[in-house]
């Protein structure tokens, strides 16, 4: 699985990096950047879902590829 982010829905809330800090960080504007290449690890999924959920603006997607 991989997550991402749609940039052009992300309002920089700032969720995504506050409750998943070892799935996403910040940019310099504060807005959320996925870390590495995406890939959620089993042990990550639940983090990840999480992420999609709490993300006001439903920018984070979570892909099964």
């Amino acid at each position: 699985m991989r997550i991402r982010i749609d940039a052009d829905r992300c309002s920089g809330h700032g969720r995504c990096y506050a409750l998943t800090p070892q799935l996403f960080s910040d940019d310099e504007r504060g807005y959320g950047q996925v870390i590495g290449d995406g890939t959620v690890g089993e042990g990550e999924l639940s983090a990840a879902e999480r992420a999609v959920v709490a993300c006001p603006e439903r920018a984070i997607i979570l892909d099964e590829t």
